[in-house]
């Protein structure tokens, strides 16, 4: 967890680009409050070195957006005692909690008038594109667990930047054209999409949401499937080509880390058809998880002037 003041060790963050001067000039973007909770990444799945450097990407863009925010990355599989990288989301919600109070002492020692801390101490954001249960729970157990003052945030979707996202995701494979208003051919381009993800029936259907969005951006019909049901993918390729489909392509509705290792390979096989990567660090995704934390706290970002 970094400091309000600095980034966290090894953490990048982008510095802000130079004031425009005249009429148009960009707003300077809004700085996080001094004394604003921290905005801690729930990260599911198995800790990896790569799940890590994803994380610390996501946190960079949230950073990026609002100056001085104080963040924090906590594992649902951490593991404080087996590697310090990776701690655990209940240990990270309770330092973070301890380090307020802390500062807070120091403050009062040092005669400043500061009020006594109240609120949360942290806002949790899933870092998870749609609805898990089983998941969810085990964040909210970890939130109790801290014995802190959290907010716990819903998770990123359904939301149009995540069409966009998978949008940009099936292009970079070649399974879609890259924008619709150009007019160019991709020899590959799907005809026809699964979007897959896991998490239930609750998902299947957030995902149909933004499967409606991603169908208008292609003019192409948009499925969702189920990763974890077996036999759903297979019945989602069935009914595309069966509905004039040939060519097929297969969009991850997930981030990455909550993906079990072996399911996407799976799919793929099931399906028949290529697949394109999950979404991981786009910055759509730093920017909905910066949302998150904004929403629950009330700031609301400045309005460009013109």
């Amino acid at each position: 967890m970094s400091s309000p003041t600095g980034p966290a060790p090894g953490l990048p963050v982008r510095n802000p680009r130079p004031r425009q001067s005249g009429r148009h000039r960009r707003p300077e973007p809004v700085a996080a409050p001094e004394g604003a909770p921290a905005l801690v990444l729930a990260v599911p799945g198995v800790p990896t070195a790569a799940t890590r450097g994803l994380a610390q990407e996501v946190i960079s863009i949230a950073r990026s957006e609002l100056p001085g925010l104080d963040v924090g990355i906590g594992y649902l599989d951490g593991d404080d005692e087996g590697d310090p990288a990776f701690p655990a989301l209940g240990s990270v919600l309770a330092r973070t909690a301890a380090l307020r109070t802390e500062r807070y002492e120091i403050a009062k020692a040092a005669g400043r008038e500061v009020a006594e801390p109240e609120g949360p101490a942290s806002v949790v954001v899933p870092l998870l594109a749609g609805p898990d249960n089983v998941l969810m729970r085990r964040i909210r157990q970890a939130v109790m667990d801290s014995r802190s003052a959290v907010e716990l945030t819903d998770v990123l979707g359904p939301h149009p930047l995540l069409a966009e996202a998978v949008h940009v995701r099936l292009s970079e494979a070649g399974l879609a054209r890259a924008d619709r208003a150009r007019l160019f051919t991709v020899a590959t381009a799907a005809d026809g999409i699964i979007l897959a993800t896991s998490g239930g029936d609750e998902a299947v259907q957030a995902a149909g949401i933004t499967g409606m969005l991603l169908a208008a951006r292609l003019a192409v019909p948009v499925m969702a499937a189920a990763l974890d049901k077996e036999g759903s993918v297979a019945a989602i390729a069935g009914q595309l080509r069966g509905s004039g489909s040939s060519q097929l392509a297969l969009a991850p509705y997930l981030v990455g880390p909550e993906l079990p290792e072996g399911l996407l390979e799976a799919a793929v096989e099931e399906a028949g058809c290529p697949a394109a990567e999950p979404l991981g660090a786009y910055p759509a995704i730093g920017k909905l998880v910066l949302s998150q934390y904004t929403t629950t706290l009330g700031i609301k970002p400045q309005a460009s002037t013109r």
